[in-house]
């Protein structure tokens, strides 16, 4: 299980000359037979390279390589910014590469994260629609000056088509590879000319994924696959409940186990050093730990849900406000022409549980002496550099990031408080002996680890009172949230918390949204789509049950109530064309409607469902139809992917997962066969229709999530008769 990282130097940047490099800091597909691109170069040796800045380099082979500055995570950026960079570069999709960028805020800071580099916040394409489309247009000037140069004649009788450049005029034509040294030579033009929209070839264009052959045929690495010799593989012991501390632990056993070399107490518990995986795992097992509880949370997840809806009885510290609700309410409540309604939705405590759990390789440094390598998928370096710099006590600078691509995250891996490499840090620096003769460590979470480690999304409460007349006029809407914030914050609006509730789409003249901010010991972290994946439940099921109640049609009822809001109407119409919303539904089904904006990006979703009953009662899925308005939409092919995706991981969500803490604040679930996520035969079909437009591009890794459950919820109450104020649908006592 060990072995020298053969992928290690073709990260690396390279230097030499014969190769050429673009990078603007600034802030798919018909494929037909066409081949595929890779992850990274496919010839073993492009020739020598130069490399003058960060984002594109041109090899002598002809290849172009993207350097992301954008984890990939299965959502896309590899093959959306490779997208951005050919099409304003000409190239041929074919001799397009991708690699991840190192740690370097300076190089690769994401634009909307002011400048630290991080992934995240369906940001990837947002950020860097026009630095990509800047960089892939300055290294098509600078080959087509080479070209002009040396074939003797103008500029502008030079053309470049499919990575090929053409002078018609003398019959003269090469590839890249051959003008990379004299481009290399001329100037980085600041504000290259940027194509016209119309004239784009590849972008709104279905393209392959860059990443899909090496996926596929097993080739691509992830952290998982990374070994060295000498290595150390480590295991931590945890505390059962969030906050304990160690009291004493007894290693006797544990340095029994073969292959197990050291036992050692760090912040986060105790370690296990073993030789290999399975070692480890049985070292860690054998541990006899005795924890003290005194700092620990000891609530059930069933006493903290009673404390947020307590809390949700009474406004908050006001997000947003007009009119005058109370007043507005109250009026309502004496009209015979007005509906009005109140309900409490609680959500549960989610994992991440992505397929690849957290794990680390750190080293000392081959090409930097004192200093450390960390090869991991890392979805904040910008972060974590320097958290992992103080924890070793070194300068930032002799700290390195080999960024791998990660089996998936969905906010898992973006933490606040990068406790992940604090935890490779303190293992690191815990073993015995110099700096310089520390062995190589692999940090490796189980999914146990996983699944109990904390960082959920958290629990959350909320109470909406609203009023609507019976011609579908909304009279009056107030919303209390509770939640815990990520970083602790109480006294202060928190975006995540409110976000698709305080912009709340639908008109109304009185209209408050305010928010509790509590405080738990779990550790709590973004889940994919955040606040919207509360707030979008809570506000689509709402106005749902108003439009019921007056009579209104769901997505007439909408669309009235959407008259200054063309994107949400635009998906919301798109969607209601592709389900051919109004006919009857076939016996025993019913169809439920939702529509909301994230992140930038509009979606409806019609679901159709029936009726399951093994192995309990809940909604079968038979279809979606899913549309979505993400603005200039540079790969179909991943916007599907994404909203597909979104509904599978928002779907299963809203049917089964729940993370229950047991009395003394110990967690239930452990696994996959109690933390149930979707499964394949609960999949349904699925349409996705994308709405074309001119609008700046906008995320999809994560507006596919928010409308799932409700639009479930909403046809399940019209099948049923059941309201759904609780998820998951199917819910352990």
């Amino acid at each position: 299980m060990s072995g020298a990282n053969p992928d290690l130097s073709r990260r690396n940047f390279l230097k030499g000359s014969g190769a050429l490099v673009i990078g603007i800091g600034l802030g798919a597909c018909a494929t037909g037979d066409q081949p595929v691109p890779a992850i990274v170069n496919a010839s073993a040796d492009p020739g020598p390279t130069f490399e003058p800045n960060a984002f594109v380099r041109i090899a002598s082979d002809d290849t172009v390589t993207l350097v992301s500055k954008h984890m990939e995570m299965g959502q896309g950026p590899y093959t959306g910014l490779a997208t951005l960079v050919a099409e304003e570069l000409d190239a041929d999709w074919a001799q397009m590469r991708a690699e991840a960028a190192p740690a370097d805020d300076a190089r690769f800071g994401n634009l909307l994260f002011r400048g630290i580099q991080g992934t995240g916040g369906s940001t990837a394409i947002r950020n860097s629609y026009m630095q990509m489309r800047t960089a892939g247009a300055a290294a098509r000037q600078m080959l087509v000056e080479a070209a002009a140069e040396s074939w003797g004649v103008p500029t502008s009788e030079i053309d470049v088509a499919k990575g090929r450049v053409t002078h018609a005029r003398s019959g003269r034509e090469t590839g890249f590879g051959a003008l990379v040294e004299a481009a290399a030579k001329r100037p980085v033009p600041e504000s290259p000319t940027l194509k016209d929209p119309a004239d784009f070839v590849l972008i709104g264009h279905e393209l392959p994924r860059i990443d899909t052959v090496d996926k596929t045929t097993g080739a691509a690495k992830f952290t998982i696959d990374q070994f060295r010799e000498d290595m150390l593989v480590v295991m931590i012991e945890r505390p059962p409940a969030f906050g304990a501390k160690v009291a004493s632990f007894d290693a006797t056993e544990a340095l029994a186990v073969p292959g197990v070399v050291d036992v050692r107490e760090v912040p986060q518990g105790v370690a296990v050093y073993a030789d290999e995986t399975w070692s480890a795992l049985q070292g860690r097992r054998a541990l006899r730990v005795e924890w003290d509880d005194a700092e620990a949370e000891t609530r059930s997840s069933a006493t903290i849900k009673a404390t947020f809806r307590d809390a949700v009885q009474r406004p908050g510290l006001v997000a947003s406000e007009q009119g005058d609700v109370e007043t507005g309410l109250a009026e309502a409540a004496g009209r015979d022409d007005v509906v009005t309604a109140e309900a409490e939705f609680t959500f549960p405590f989610l994992a991440h549980a992505m397929m690849e759990p957290l794990d680390g390789l750190i080293e000392n440094d081959p090409e930097n002496p004192g200093g450390v390598l960390v090869t991991n998928g890392s979805q904040g370096p910008g972060r974590e550099r320097p958290h992992l710099a103080q924890e070793l006590g070194l300068p930032q600078e002799q700290v390195r990031f080999d960024v791998q691509m990660a089996g998936g995250s969905f906010g898992r891996r973006s933490t606040f408080d990068a406790h992940f490499v604090h935890e490779l840090g303190a293992t690191f620096k815990a073993q015995p002996g110099a700096p310089a003769d520390r062995r190589p460590i692999k940090l490796q979470w189980t999914r146990e680890d996983d699944i109990r480690g904390g960082y959920y999304r958290p629990i959350v409460a909320h109470r909406v009172r609203g009023a609507m007349d019976r011609s579908g006029a909304l009279v009056g809407w107030d919303q209390t949230i509770a939640a815990q914030d990520f970083v602790g914050r109480t006294g202060e609006v928190v975006t995540s918390v409110v976000e698709g509730a305080s912009n709340l789409a639908y008109t109304t003249p009185n209209l408050r949204v305010s928010q509790h901010l509590l405080k738990t010991g779990v550790p709590v972290l973004w889940w994919r789509s955040v606040g919207h994946t509360h707030t979008g439940f809570a506000v689509e099921v709402f106005i749902d049950r108003l439009l019921e109640a007056t009579g209104q049609d769901p997505v007439e009822g909408r669309l009235a109530l959407l008259a200054d809001r063309p994107r949400h109407r635009g998906v919301l119409e798109r969607a209601a064309e592709l389900a051919n919303w109004g006919r009857k539904p076939a016996g025993g089904t019913a169809f439920g409607v939702a529509v909301h904006e994230s992140f930038g990006s509009f979606v409806a979703q019609i679901a159709e469902i029936e009726i399951a009953t093994v192995p309990v009662e809940r909604p079968k899925v038979r279809r979606v139809w899913c549309a979505v308005d993400c603005g200039v939409p540079v790969n179909p092919n991943v916007i599907r992917a994404q909203m597909e995706g979104g509904i599978g991981f928002g779907l299963g969500a809203a049917l089964y997962s729940e993370l229950h803490l047991d009395e003394g604040g110990r967690p239930r679930e452990s696994n996959f066969d109690r933390y149930q996520n979707l499964r394949i035969a609960d999949m349904p079909e699925v349409e996705v229709s994308i709405i074309r437009s001119s609008e700046a591009p906008t995320g999809v890794g994560e507006p596919g999530v928010p409308p799932i459950a409700p639009a479930v919820a909403n046809a399940w109450r019209r099948l049923t008769g059941k309201a759904v104020d609780t998820l998951p649908f199917v819910r352990e006592a």
